[in-house]
């Protein structure tokens, strides 16, 4: 694995942190990092709801069957979109983007030496409804994700999960 690219190998899902803050700085950074992925013709459908106060963080929990351990992080980021935003008004572009601005979270995060974990919401409806109605969120923004986020309380090992027969060149071939 390439050193330079060892930001990337350290990113891997962290579900228990320390009880330290996130300075608002690091945060600002991630959303800057966020904001930075690409997106379909730059309709930039993505928008962002920074949660730290413990009551709402509870709630999330609560709401999000696999992020009971939000509760035990210093920050989550629920990353949504702009439907009537996103390229040609498609929610399949509004998707892209935001997971877009995921995964620039969870690689920005890594390097600043944070833990992360990507928390799916959409589509299934038993999340959607509750999230939208905590965050209180205009109807035509739709939850995508929420990243929990906390300096980790142990620091994996650095990883790939490369596959050679995952992949095919100049089209599929049978293995």
């Amino acid at each position: 694995m390439d050193e330079a690219l060892n930001f990337i190998y350290r990113r891997r899902s962290v579900r228990q942190f320390q009880p330290r803050a996130i300075a608002p700085e690091i945060l600002n950074e991630l959303l800057l990092a966020a904001m930075a992925a690409p997106s379909a013709r730059c309709k930039d459908p993505w928008r962002f709801i920074v949660v730290t106060e413990m009551e709402l963080k509870n709630q999330l929990a609560e709401a999000l069957p696999t992020g009971k351990f939000m509760q035990d992080a210093p920050a989550v980021l629920i990353v949504a979109g702009d439907i009537e935003a996103a390229n040609i008004g498609h929610l399949s572009y509004l998707l892209q983007d935001c997971s877009a601005a995921i995964e620039n979270i969870l690689l920005a995060a890594a390097g600043l030496g944070l833990g992360s974990c990507w928390v799916g919401i959409h589509p299934r409806e038993e999340r959607l409804l509750p999230v939208s109605k905590l965050c209180r969120l205009p109807e035509t923004i739709i939850p995508v994700g929420g990243i929990v986020l906390g300096y980790p309380l142990e620091t994996p090992e650095a990883r790939t999960r490369y596959r050679a027969d995952f992949v095919h060149y100049n089209g599929w071939r049978q293995h």
